[in-house]
């Protein structure tokens, strides 16, 4: 983690550079001048211009990746590709149907599956076809105000969860990690899988808002076990090719958590204060359908 920065950067150890990426904006955060500040939001901007470039030629790279698999291992090569996507859909389905309402009941001690199942009906499946959580806040936004929440807290979390609440974006570092481990034989105990989870969480935080945005966190979550960055640019290129149906469930995943955990932040202050729950769950204050 404190390893000299410039040799960070020219040896791709993530772990330093996000350390001194952190250190460094904390630093500036309290003394650059406005002009330094505007200095950095243009190299910023002109950054993510040119990523948006080159991701633009993302396709000729897929289809190089998938021409040079299938002629050294053959087509059976997407049997794998598909277990892997299985795997992928299935923790998330387990985290959206399972873990996210456990959260809720825990808060609201009520039947958490009207709320959640109506954040999937109004939010997640558009978000699964956006593929955008940047774009899915006016969705939210509409939804927060169908069942009544104040617009004072989801006009502020709803932007605000739309960049760090990554709960899918986590799931696909995680997974993917784990199959680049497995690919070059390190074999990962639980410690080290727990502390993974945490610095995949730590990551998708920074994930873009964007389609395929958390395939590039992965070689840093792969820096943990010492994997190349070669080999951990393989695993990018493979969630690549299967991205189009995993980037749909990872954002719809996302975006609908973003309204649930607000919606659920704001009911638990409300039983605190006395007042009754929607209708919808077992409450009589009514809200709009």
């Amino acid at each position: 983690m404190v390893s000299n920065p410039v040799n960070a950067i020219s040896t791709s150890n993530y772990i330093s550079i996000l350390f001194w990426a952190v250190l460094l904006g904390v630093i500036l955060n309290k003394t650059a001048s406005e002009a330094t500040r505007q200095v950095l939001a243009d190299i910023t901007a002109a950054v993510s211009a040119i990523v948006a470039g080159i991701i633009q030629f993302a396709p000729f790279g897929i289809m190089g990746l998938i021409y040079r698999t299938i002629s050294t291992s053959g087509v059976s090569i997407f049997i794998d590709y598909g277990k892997l996507l299985l795997l992928l859909v299935s923790t998330m389905l387990i985290v959206g149907l399972v873990l996210n309402p456990l959260l809720v009941f825990l808060m609201l001690r009520t039947n958490p599956y009207p709320l959640v199942f109506r954040c999937i009906k109004e939010s997640a499946f558009m978000a699964f076809f956006v593929r955008s959580s940047a774009a899915n806040i006016p969705v939210n936004m509409e939804l927060c105000r169908k069942l009544g929440l104040d617009e004072d807290v989801y006009s502020v979390s709803i932007p605000l969860g739309s960049t760090i609440n990554m709960d899918g974006a986590a799931v696909v570092i995680t997974i993917m990690t784990l199959a680049a481990t497995n690919t070059v034989g390190i074999s990962v105990d639980i410690p080290s899988a727990i502390v993974l989870c945490f610095l995949a969480t730590l990551a998708a935080c920074g994930a873009s808002g964007i389609a395929g945005g958390s395939l590039l966190l992965i070689p840093l979550a792969c820096s943990l076990f010492g994997i190349q960055a070669d080999v951990a640019m393989a695993v990018v290129g493979v969630g690549y090719i299967i991205n189009v149906v995993q980037d749909s469930f990872e954002t719809a995943l996302n975006s609908s958590g973003d309204v649930l955990f607000t919606a659920t932040a704001e009911y638990h202050s409300w039983k605190k204060q006395g007042k009754s729950l929607p209708v919808f769950l077992g409450g009589t204050t009514k809200t709009e359908i």
